[in-house]
């Protein structure tokens, strides 16, 4: 069995005048919800052995806030998670997977287009909470029979969706 967590990055403030999208830093609020999500994967013992996560400063400062409360295993940074689709998601991810877990911080659509196409099946307050969309900390849990790198569409069951406000 393996876990795939998908989590969308916290909320960022506006752009500056002549700042990159990019380059947008988080919120007080979506400071705070990094940090709430870090307990929430603790509590619920969701410890990756491995985390991508996208290079834009909001993702980058999401992972921050989460290792200050739960491991978040060896990680790797790319670029292309921020402008790629989910199907790129899929391929990064098989490339990555293992029979263990594998958290992905990135941006939506594609996270929130990840979770629906794998997830054949799933708790159904779950798969209830994920029909409303998939808010800024928002962490999915995608459960499968074998390895990630066998992860494909539908194959997947949604364990789990939680937001900050979970905790």
């Amino acid at each position: 069995m393996s876990k795939l967590y998908l989590l969308r990055h916290a909320k960022a403030g506006w752009a500056l005048p002549g700042m990159r999208d990019f380059d947008r830093p988080l919120d007080a609020s979506g400071l705070a919800d990094a940090e709430t999500m870090g307990a929430i994967m603790r509590a619920r013992n969701y410890i990756p052995d491995l985390t991508l996560c996208s290079k834009a400063k909001r993702a980058l400062q999401t992972l921050e806030g989460l290792a200050g409360h739960t491991d978040t295993g060896r990680v790797l940074f790319l670029d292309t998670l921020y402008s790629e689709d989910a199907a790129f998601y899929l391929n990064i991810i098989r490339g990555n997977g293992g029979p263990g877990s594998l958290l992905v911080i990135g941006h939506n659509p594609m996270t929130e287009d990840l979770t629906i196409a794998l997830s054949g099946d799933g708790e159904e307050a779950a798969r209830g909470m994920l029909n409303h969309g998939f808010p800024t900390a928002g962490l999915a849990v995608v459960r499968f029979p074998g390895s990630l790198a066998d992860a494909a569409q539908g194959t997947g069951y949604l364990e789990a969706f939680l937001t900050p406000v979970d905790l």
